[in-house]
Parts: structure tokens; C-alpha cells; sequence
């Protein structure tokens, strides 16, 4: 017997799943999501039921694969270049938040107690080849 659907990704988040699903659909991908309802309503049993699963029709894989493939797992500047590490020069480059002062620890145990998003915090770039962490200005 074979399957209908094809399950091209897993994601914890139904918001991570979302932009993919846009992504493919743009592409004249025929996406399905399991199990996002479930995870939107207690998002807590996510890894228990094994995530939201992206699902496609069999005939579709290899195109959706591709398309997924051409994503890009790292962080890109405003032209849509990937941003690339000023040491050692590898575009293997994520955005990170951090604690740096006062101030931004504040905003964040404010933010944790009053259930809101932080107020201010500090963004730098950690390059995943060297480990270094920089700002890109």
C-alpha cells in the first residue's frame, strides 16, 4: 500500500511551521499540518506527541525537499546575504539574545513576571564554526 502523504519536517512551534508551510504553498506546495491544533492548545505535550508534522502528498516530496533545502538555517542581513563571521569568515552565523547589564535583566525578569514580551534586550551573532560572539553593525 502506498502513502498518501509524505512527512517532509517536525517542528516544536506552530509558528516554525507556519512560515514553512507559507514558503511551500508559495512554491505551489500542497502542505498539511498535523497535530498543530493540539500543540496550539497546550503547547507543553509537544515532544510528547512527537511535535506539529509537516505533511505532503507523495507525488510533491522531492519538490517540497528541495524547497526546504534552500532555506537557509542561518541568520541573513538585510539584503538577504548570510551574514558572515568577521574572524574566521564562515557564514555559519546565528543571532542570539543576550543578558549584558542591568538594565536588560530587569526587562527580562519584568517581562517573565508580568507574562509579557521583554521591553529591551540585547541581540548579538555567535558564529557556530569558531564559536565567537560578535554585533554586526
Amino acid at each position: 500500500m502506498q502513502e498518501t502523504f509524505s512527512k517532509i519536517a517536525v517542528f516544536q512551534y506552530s509558528s516554525e511551521a507556519q512560515i514553512i508551510k507559507s514558503r511551500l504553498e508559495a512554491e505551489g506546495v500542497e502542505v498539511f499540518l498535523f497535530d498543530q491544533f493540539t500543540v496550539d492548545t497546550d503547547p507543553l505535550v509537544s515532544n510528547a506527541i512527537g511535535g506539529i508534522k509537516l505533511k505532503v502528498w507523495a507525488e510533491d516530496e522531492a519538490k517540497a525537499l528541495q524547497i526546504l533545502k534552500s532555506i537557509s538555517e542561518y541568520s541573513l542581513d538585510d539584503k538577504g546575504q548570510e551574514i558572515e563571521c568577521p574572524i574566521c569568515g564562515s557564514t555559519k552565523v546565528e543571532l542570539a539574545t543576550t543578558i549584558r547589564d542591568i538594565k536588560s535583566f530587569l526587562a527580562y525578569i519584568f517581562s517573565f513576571l508580568s507574562n509579557s514580551l521583554p521591553g529591551h534586550n540585547r541581540h548579538e551573532y555567535r558564529c557556530d564554526t569558531c564559536k565567537q560572539k560578535f554585533d554586526v553593525e
